[in-house]
């Protein structure tokens, strides 16, 4: 079955409420092997003027994950997982992700374009606050490789 074109332009509803936890930060600083002290340390974080650890800028892509899992159990958007590569992903911040921060994910597909029997769909995940406040779009590019 080939991506659904109509899938252009849809939005999803808002994920649940993902709260950062200090560890999560952590751990996924280790595993992108960052070196800023304030992505460990509560106490260098406070001196750089944040409430708790800062999350490295790519942190957002866990809060993403939850949006692309809705596109991809959508029945009616086409995408065969098996078939899936991914093919770019951009982050634009207006701050950095903290520990403490109880983010929403919104996901809209802004593009289903068809190229050489593969599809590519963007997916942009629009990531705030408690307070609705922008905190972060990560947008991502999955290409849906075409039969064989």
């Amino acid at each position: 079955m080939p991506v659904n074109p109509k899938l252009q332009g849809w939005v999803f509803p808002p994920t649940e409420p993902y709260l950062v936890g200090r560890e999560k930060v952590r751990e996924f600083a280790r595993a992108v092997f960052a070196t800023n002290p304030i992505n460990f340390d509560p106490a260098a974080a406070k001196a750089a003027g944040y409430d708790d650890v800062v999350a490295p800028p790519t942190f957002a892509i866990v809060m993403q994950e939850h949006t692309l899992a809705q596109l991809l159990a959508e029945p009616d958007a086409g995408i065969d997982f098996s078939r899936v590569v991914h093919g770019d992903q951009r982050f634009t911040s207006s701050r950095p992700i903290v520990a403490g921060d109880l983010l929403t994910a919104t996901l809209t597909v802004p593009s289903v374009k068809t190229l050489g029997g593969h599809s590519i769909v963007t997916a942009e995940s629009s990531i705030t606050d408690a307070t609705g406040a922008h905190v972060v779009t990560a947008i991502s590019a999955l290409v849906v490789r075409g039969e064989d």
